[in-house]
């Protein structure tokens, strides 16, 4: 379950409220009622999105193996939006 604080709490407090739970992962604020930010440790963004380009790579790797992507150099397909 997630570490979830009000936007009141922390308008009122400020981050140092946050900062425990944040040693445990993200925590979502809430307002109205509704989820509407995720702080997360800079650390752990760089990770995740440095694991999301890893996973895009592998991904692109996997449909160029498998014919789904070909290689072209830029003229080459500026031509074929041409055509």
């Amino acid at each position: 379950m997630p570490v979830t604080f009000p936007a009141q709490e922390v308008k009122r407090r400020g981050m140092s409220v946050m900062n425990e739970s944040l040693a445990h992962g993200p925590v979502w604020v809430i307002s109205n009622n509704t989820p509407k930010y995720v702080v997360m440790l800079a650390d752990e963004f760089r990770r995740m999105r440095h694991e999301a380009f890893i996973n895009e790579c592998l991904q692109s790797d996997a449909e160029y193996r498998a014919g789904l992507a070909k290689r072209a150099t830029v003229k080459e397909l500026m031509k074929e939006f041409d055509e």
